[in-house]
This record gives C-alpha cells, structure tokens and sequence, in this order.
C-alpha cells in the first residue's frame, strides 16, 4: 500500500493520510485464498483436536458432576419432603384424635357440671320453698289470730258504734245488753249465710 500525495484520478481527491491500494496490492480474502488452505486445515484440526480434549478431559466431567450433584441433592430433597409431608400427615391425624377426645372430654364436663348444677339448684329450690311454706303457715296461723281477735273485738266495737248511732238517730239511749244482743243476732246471722 502506498501512501502518497499523488493519487490516480477517481473518486478520491488526493490528500495526506488516504490510503489507496494499488492494483498490484491487490489480494484475495485470507481465508479464501487458496494457497493457505493447507495450514488453514492443519490449524483447524489442532485446534478441534484440544478443544475436544479440554471438554472431554475438563468441562464435561465437571458439568456431569455438577448435573449429578443436583440429581441427588433434588432426590435427597423430595425424599426429605416426603418424609416431612408423612410426618405432617401422621401429626395431623394425632391432633384430629387428641381434639376429638379433648372434646368428648370437655362434653363429659360439660355434662357433669349441668347435672350437678341442675341438683344442686333443684335442692335450693326445694328447701326454699319449704321455707315459704312454712312461712306461709305461720302467716295464715298470725292471719288467723288477728281475724279471730279482731272479730272479737268487732263486737265491742260494733256495740260501741250502735249506741252512738241510735243516740245519734233517735236521741235515745240504749243499754248495753240490747246493743249486745243486737250485735250478737247479726253476727250470728252473717255466721249462717258464710
């Protein structure tokens, strides 16, 4: 290659730092040029031949122990997990049965208290009403001593009011046998229609 000053006349003007090659310069593409098919071949094969043996000697057996390495961490792995997942099973299935009789146990509880309950409030029931009956009797029994005083007082009372009305009425006065008798025939009228 030339690089000069002067340059044919084309399509490049003439300048400093064009390279222009000269049609005795001219040459093919390396790689298609045939006179060096032969050591293109011969570096082909030398170079195939220590890749091959840098793969087969180097990379693969590596990569086969790493895939290897995998496979049986992925199998140590599923073999933990189905492990575990029978264990959940096995603890599942435990804790079924030990709420199952936790709550038949809480059932028989429940059962006792209600019925202890139960007792215990029909006996307080029982006793209180035989409480009220009893106070129910004495107050029928004071009842009937203020009744039966009172009526026997009603007599006097009525004898009393009687001859203060016949005084008031008639202006009369009356003894008290007659208000006593009078009293005692209507007391005694009212006793036979009760």
């Amino acid at each position: 290659m030339a690089t000069t000053s002067q340059t044919p006349e084309g399509p490049f003007t003439s300048g400093e730092g064009i390279i222009v090659e000269t049609p005795e310069e001219h040459n093919n593409f390396p790689p298609f040029d045939a006179t060096t098919f032969a050591s293109q071949l011969l570096w082909f094969a030398i170079t195939f031949a220590v890749l091959y043996y840098v793969m087969a000697k180097v990379a693969l057996p590596r990569l086969a122990g790493i895939i290897e390495g995998r496979r049986d961490r992925i199998a140590a792995d599923l073999d933990t997990a189905e492990r575990l997942k029978g264990e959940s099973e096995d603890a599942a299935r435990s804790y079924e049965k030990a709420l199952g009789q936790a709550r038949a146990k809480a059932s028989g509880i429940a059962e006792t208290a209600r019925t202890a309950s139960k007792t215990k409030a029909d006996a307080q029931r029982a006793e209180t009403e035989r409480d009220l009956a009893a106070k129910l009797t004495a107050a029928e029994a004071r009842i009937t001593d203020i009744k039966n005083r009172a009526l026997s007082e009603v007599g006097s009372i009525a004898g009393e009011a009687t001859e203060q009305v016949v005084a008031s009425l008639i202006g009369a006065r009356t003894t008290p046998d007659e208000v006593k008798a009078a009293v005692q025939s209507v007391l005694a009228e009212r006793n036979v229609n009760a």
